[in-house]
């Protein structure tokens, strides 16, 4: 390539403001469809904040990309600008829990988040105790805060529920006197609850909601409100209409229907189309999808793939069946660790690996009886076309 040869693109043909499919946009009140009921249900909840009061603990259920996280960060920025016309202080916090899983994590993000040159409190990103921690954010929160709402996002991925009891119970232990604080959690996983703490359950589950996925309706009106991130004359007419159906139909997921969406806009931008083409949505329906599984798995184990491969190659090998027991797993996984030259784990370990991707909804458990001659067992079956995770996992391996 010579040096008068453009290896960047001067001018976007397609794209007018890209930010607008960004999966971390926060889109303004006009923006958010299909969700008015669950904005009204959260509101309500936390509604005693404007007063100066105690706010409901909130645990939110859901598949991903049905619009919790987005909700929760829509309605406590209302909170705080209506609180505030109510001369009350309000703030809130948002903690990533897949990144930062452990108390000391969490709680150190949660203090910063809130902390402001004010108070000549630090909070340094490590190298004091969990303890130390606790102690600044009630510092914090006590100094500048009448109420305080936390968004534990992911809160499933959280070690332990250590974190939840000292939040949801921090008025009560005497931690804070004059400051309140609300937690919302959010998980996609609707058996979470039963892992909980009891304690912790009657103290944080004041109000639950369950926020349904969404139809090709609320899909197209989704995306159509998104539409001025392109350019005008850009979109084909049946471009929207088909993302939203295959999205609808497949799992009603606004974000990877958002993605798909933008996906098919750069795929334009690569072959130099003046429009985005129906054609398009195919190609960038299997990119979103690889995409995604690439980032579910993204930081496991070796081990862990190695497990997620067995199951991968028997997947690919039986065109009949589609489910396959932890033995036959195992015996498969045993050869990989050979080629690998890595010694395998036991039995038991692998049955825990299978357990941890199915509650990450990358595989499907089933018990089955086989009589009184075999007992039961259980099957395991990927959630996900096999050819894109040998592909996602080849991928893996090589970087």
């Amino acid at each position: 390539m010579s040096d008068s040869d453009d290896l960047f693109i001067r001018e976007d043909a397609i794209f007018a403001n890209k930010e607008l499919l960004e999966i971390n946009h926060l889109p303004d009140e006009g923006r958010i469809v299909g969700r008015d009921e669950e904005i009204s249900n959260l509101a309500n909840a936390v509604n005693p904040a404007i007063f100066n009061q105690s706010p409901s603990n909130v645990l939110i259920f859901g598949k991903t990309g049905t619009g919790k996280s987005l909700c929760a960060k829509y309605v406590s920025q209302r909170l705080i600008q209506t609180a505030s016309d109510e001369g009350v202080k309000a703030a809130f916090a948002y903690v990533d829990c897949a990144q930062d899983s452990t108390e000391t994590q969490a709680i150190q993000t949660v203090a910063a988040e809130l902390n402001d040159e004010s108070t000549d409190i630090r909070i340094p990103d490590k190298g004091i105790s969990t303890s130390n921690y606790y102690k600044r954010l009630w510092d914090i929160l006590e100094d500048l805060y009448d109420v305080t709402l936390i968004i534990l996002d992911e809160i499933d991925k959280l070690d332990d529920d250590d974190i939840l009891m000292q939040l949801s119970r921090a008025g009560e232990a005497g931690k804070i006197e004059n400051s309140k604080i609300g937690v919302i959690g959010i998980s996609n996983k609707i058996k979470y609850k039963e892992r909980m703490d009891e304690r912790v359950k009657s103290s944080l589950c004041e109000r639950e909601f369950v926020f349904p996925p969404y139809n090709a309706a609320q899909l197209q009106e989704i995306m159509h409100a998104r539409d001025d991130a392109f350019k005008s004359g850009v979109l084909s007419d049946g471009v929207i209409p088909r993302v939203a159906a295959l999205a609808a139909r497949e799992h009603g997921d606004a974000r990877k229907a958002i993605d798909m969406l933008r996906y098919a806009g750069e795929i334009a931008q690569s072959k130099n189309a003046d429009q985005i083409e129906e054609s398009f949505v195919t190609e960038a329906r299997e990119r979103a999808e690889t995409d995604r599984f690439r980032e579910l798995i993204r930081g496991s184990t070796p081990h862990s793939r190695y497990v997620l491969q067995a199951l991968t190659i028997l997947s690919l090998d039986s065109y009949s069946q589609t489910g396959f027991r932890t033995t036959r797993i195992f015996d498969t996984y045993k050869e990989i660790c050979r080629q690998e030259a890595s010694d395998p784990l036991s039995l038991r370990r692998v049955r825990d690996l299978l357990k941890e991707h199915a509650f990450l909804d990358v595989i499907e458990q089933s018990r089955h009886s086989g009589g009184s001659a075999e007992g039961s067992y259980t099957e395991h079956q990927l959630l996900e076309d096999p050819t894109v995770v040998k592909n996602v996992l080849q991928d893996t391996i090589e970087q």
